[in-house]
C-alpha cells in the first residue's frame, strides 16, 4: 500500500544561517494599519526569534541590540513595536476547506527592560499562532537581501516573489490594482492611480528586488478599456551569471546600490568586505537543476536543502560539477529525512 502523502507545515521548515522563514499567510496580508520598513523587519526578526515555539502559548525574549540594527538608540524599537501591536491586518486563510479572511494583531503584550542593553519579551496572539500552525506555504528570506532592500515596498515584492518562486509550473500571478496596493501596504488615499503607484512604488521595487535577489521580477499593467485595472506578476530565476552580478549589488553601500538597480552608475566606489555567506556560496545553480530538485523531491524546502549543501560542500574540495553534485546531496538528504 503507498504511503499516504503528508504535506509540509511551515512550522517545520528550519531556518538557516543566512536564511528565515516567513509563512505564506503574513506575507501577502493586507495592512489595515500601514506599517514602515523598520516595522517589517524587526517583525521578521520577532518571528525567527521565536521560530522554535512560534505555534506555542509561550513568552519570547530577545535583545533589543538585536532590533535595533545599524541604528545607535533604542528608540525606534519602541515605536516599531507600538505600530506592531496596533496593527490589525486581513490575511487570507482556509477553514474546513473553505476560504476565509481572518483579522488579526501582528503582536500580543510585550516587555521591554529600560536599559540600553535589556531585553525585550513578547508573545504571538494565539488566533496568529493558530494561522501559523496551519500554513503551509512560506517565503524563505535572505536576511542579506531583507537589509539591503530600501523600501517597505521592496521588501515587501520580495517577500512575494521568494513565497512563490518555489512554485512548479508558475511563473506569474495577477492581481486586481487594489489587491496589489493592499498587499504592498499603500496607505489609503495615495498613490491612487496607476501612473503614481508604478512611479512611486512599483518601478523602484522591480528595480530593486531584481538587483539584489535571486529572480528577475516584472509588474505588467493589464488594461480594462481604457484604464489599468490589474497587474500581473511575473517572476523567473536568474542564471549564474545573472545571480553573481546580484551579489556584487550587495556588497556596495545604499547610494551604489540605488544608481546600480536603476542603471545609471557608470562606476562605484570601492566595495564593502564581502559576507560570510557570499563567501560560502560558491558558484550559482542552474535553473534547471531546481526545477530537477522539485520534481524528484516534491514538499521539500529546496532552498533549506541548497544551504545545508553549500555548509557542507564549504568543507570539501570544490565540485567539478555543482549542479550533479546538489543533486546527488539532495538524494541523499531526503533518504535520511522522509516527509
Amino acid at each position: 500500500m503507498a504511503k499516504p502523502s503528508t504535506r509540509y507545515r511551515t512550522v517545520d521548515a528550519r531556518p538557516s544561517k543566512e536564511s528565515l522563514v516567513k509563512p505564506g499567510e503574513l506575507v501577502d496580508l493586507i495592512e489595515v494599519t500601514p506599517l514602515t520598513l523598520t516595522d517589517r523587519r524587526i517583525y521578521n526578526q520577532l518571528l525567527e526569534n521565536a521560530w522554535e515555539a512560534i505555534d506555542k502559548p509561550v513568552l519570547h525574549v530577545i535583545a533589543k541590540a538585536d532590533l535595533r540594527g545599524s541604528h545607535n538608540s533604542n528608540d525606534r524599537i519602541g515605536e516599531s513595536i507600538e505600530r506592531l501591536m496596533s496593527a490589525i491586518v486581513r490575511v487570507e486563510a482556509v477553514w474546513d476547506g473553505q476560504a476565509a479572511i481572518e483579522r488579526v494583531q501582528l503582536l500580543g503584550g510585550n516587555l521591554e527592560m529600560s536599559r540600553a542593553d535589556g531585553l525585550f519579551e513578547y508573545e504571538i496572539p494565539p488566533r496568529l499562532r493558530k494561522i501559523i500552525s496551519n500554513s503551509t506555504i512560506f517565503a524563505r528570506l535572505q536576511r542579506e537581501v531583507m537589509f539591503a532592500l530600501s523600501s517597505k515596498y521592496a521588501l515587501t515584492l520580495y517577500e512575494m516573489v521568494q513565497k512563490r518562486g518555489n512554485l512548479r509550473w508558475r511563473s506569474s500571478e495577477k492581481f486586481s490594482l487594489d489587491a496589489l496596493r493592499g498587499v504592498l501596504g499603500v496607505p489609503k488615499g495615495k498613490l491612487t492611480s496607476w501612473s503614481n503607484l508604478r512611479l512611486r512604488a512599483v518601478d523602484p521595487a522591480v528595480s530593486e528586488v531584481s538587483a539584489l535577489s535571486d529572480y528577475m521580477v516584472e509588474i505588467l499593467p493589464i488594461k480594462t478599456g481604457r484604464s489599468v485595472t490589474h497587474v500581473e506578476l511575473k517572476w523567473w530565476r536568474k542564471d549564474g551569471e545573472a545571480t553573481g552580478k546580484a551579489e556584487r549589488a550587495l556588497q556596495f553601500a545604499s547610494p551604489g546600490r540605488h544608481a546600480k538597480a536603476k542603471g545609471t552608475a557608470e562606476e562605484l566606489a570601492s566595495p564593502k568586505p564581502r559576507p560570510d555567506w557570499l563567501t560560502r556560496r560558491g558558484a550559482a545553480l542552474r535553473t534547471e537543476t531546481y526545477e530537477t530538485a522539485k520534481l524528484r523531491h516534491p514538499g521539500y524546502d529546496i532552498y533549506y536543502v541548497e544551504g545545508e549543501w553549500r555548509a557542507w560542500a564549504a568543507t570539501k574540495e570544490p565540485a567539478a560539477d555543482p549542479d550533479r553534485a546538489f543533486l546527488a546531496f539532495f538524494r541523499k538528504f531526503a533518504d535520511a529525512n522522509p516527509i
